[in-house]
């Protein structure tokens, strides 16, 4: 059995003579020729948005002498899972494509609803040495990995060199290795693992993208050249997902673009009478249309994501009964995909992207008042007077309106917490926004199942045009209906105890508080 102890790097003078490195002159240990070098060729795998390296895993795929194996790993290099299938999937894919067994069950809990893509590839000569004591004792093992980068860009990789230690001999390996320490041409390799080495060595790092807002706002920028950079790194999130929604691999792709829409619209809403000119108004209407487009084809994807569960939670129907509905749900949603692609790839896009990046540019070169910060404290301190307004307003005889309402009201006063997030304290906005999605929750549920009835409706009046919808599928949509109807009256019940919490003295001092800071 054998552990890793330690890694090094070969510096370039130890690239020419390697032997020199390991041959330990000098020493009691001498350095077998072991094996003749194999050549591997590497494929790293991820979700776009990193799961597995923000997890502690690596996926790689690993190719050499006819066989293809995938390797889960954790942070340590331990093996996780295993299998022989990697060399049949076309990537990127779904987990779908992976056969059944614990390397994709380990993957789900994970990766989720991801396709997995490369994020690097490589080719590696690999060449392992024995160590062997004054007993000739193969005390431990010698590992060096000369590996060249092809994508995301060429590159070659300092040569690695691992010492993997027996079972009963690490008191020896630990001699040796202060020995070779001490050699020249070799330093320290630290903990980076293999997959961060390929990918520093191509001018990337493991988790460089996130839908998150990167932007680092300084409390007395003007505030027009603060929201140009807001807006910019958004338009930057968006067109980071155009090629995987274009290319339809997999759902979250156009959920982080639509939500980079509806960000974008919130801040031309609420802020954006500070940039230069017509700016925001003349943008909005381009905004609108680009949120319209997206949004059949992310509508049917919630139903076919939360499919299984339907079917599965129906008690008076079965799900061979429903099937039909599924069907009539999966062509559905190709048209829209067609629709959706020929908008993203229309003149009036490329248009749109060109002259927004020009008026960005523009308006960060703005020196005009108010400062980041003033805009930021009254723009939140007046939508946090709103939803407390129209909240209190809500009584058990409300119309279902109100609650859509005010919804809307909480949505403008999350996004702009969220635009302006540098702002704060970290702490105490994580816990105002903590609060915040504790209501929309409840509001999202109450809408959202309204929603979801009124559209189920329609299917079936689709289907029924279309004699696609037997008796036992409009029985079985009916139930779902109910089902979607007892949900929305048990987050009507919900609502008043969210509101109070969210109402509360405490909640509200957390928001002047943030907007005082601002200010």
């Amino acid at each position: 059995m054998r552990s890793v102890l330690r890694q090094f790097v070969l510096s370039r003078d130890a690239r020419s003579d390697p032997d020199e490195v390991l041959r330990l002159a000098g020493s009691s240990f001498a350095v077998s020729d072991g094996t003749r070098p194999i050549t591997l060729r590497r494929l790293w795998l991820d979700t776009f948005d990193w799961r597995l390296y923000r997890s502690g895993l690596t996926l790689e795929q690993v190719s050499s002498r006819g066989e293809t194996h995938l390797l889960l790993t954790g942070r340590d290099g331990t093996v996780v899972a295993a299998g022989a299938a990697g060399g049949r999937v076309a990537w990127p894919a779904r987990l779908e494509a992976l056969p059944l067994g614990p390397l994709r069950d380990h993957l789900g809990r994970v990766v989720g609803v991801r396709a997995l893509l490369p994020v690097a590839r490589a080719v590696s000569t690999v060449h392992d040495r024995r160590v062997l004591n004054s007993d000739e004792k193969t005390i431990a093992r010698l590992t060096v990995d000369r590996m060249s980068v092809t994508y995301p860009a060429a590159a070659d990789v300092t040569p690695r060199l691992t010492v993997t230690a027996l079972r009963g001999y690490q008191t020896q390996a630990l001699r040796m290795i202060g020995l070779l320490a001490a050699a020249p041409g070799v330093a320290d390799g630290g903990s980076q693992s293999t997959l961060e080495a390929a990918l520093a060595a191509a001018g990337r790092r493991p988790g460089d993208y996130s839908s998150k807002i990167d932007v680092r706002l300084a409390p007395g920028m003007p505030a027009a050249a603060g929201m140009a950079a807001v807006l910019t790194a958004l338009f930057g999130t968006l067109e980071a997902n155009l090629n995987g929604t274009v290319r339809d691999w997999d759902t979250e792709f156009l959920h982080d673009l639509r939500i980079a829409v509806r960000r974008t619209r919130s801040a031309l809403k609420l802020a954006g009478d500070v940039l230069p000119g017509d700016l925001a108004s003349r943008f909005a209407a381009e905004f609108k249309w680009l949120g319209d487009l997206t949004t059949p084809t992310r509508d049917l994807d919630v139903y076919l994501l939360g499919y299984q569960g339907m079917a599965g939670g129906l008690i008076a129907a079965t799900a061979d009964e429903l099937e039909p509905f599924h069907e009539h749900l999966r062509r559905s949603r190709a048209a829209a995909q067609r629709a959706l692609v020929r908008g993203l790839r229309s003149a009036r896009f490329t248009r749109l992207a060109g002259e927004w990046r020009e008026a960005l540019a523009a308006a960060a070169a703005s020196r005009t008042r108010p400062t980041i910060a003033r805009l930021a404290a009254a723009r939140i301190a007046r939508a946090h007077r709103r939803v407390i307004r129209d909240g209190s307003a809500i009584s058990p005889t409300s119309p279902p309106e109100s609650l859509h309402n005010l919804r809307k009201r909480c949505k403008e006063l999350r996004y702009l917490l969220e635009l302006f997030a540098s702002l704060y304290d970290p702490a105490e906005h994580w816990q105002a926004v903590r609060e915040l999605k504790a209501l929309q929750d409840c509001l999202g549920e109450f809408q959202d199942t309204q929603v979801q009835r009124e559209e189920i409706r329609a299917f079936a009046a689709q289907m029924m045009e279309e004699r696609a919808a037997p008796a036992a599928t409009l029985l079985a949509m009916g139930e779902i209906a109910a089902g979607l109807a007892a949900r929305q009256r048990q987050a009507r019940i919900e609502f008043a105890g969210r509101f109070r919490d969210f109402a509360s003295k405490p909640s509200q001092n957390r928001i002047k508080a943030l907007t005082r800071a601002a200010a």
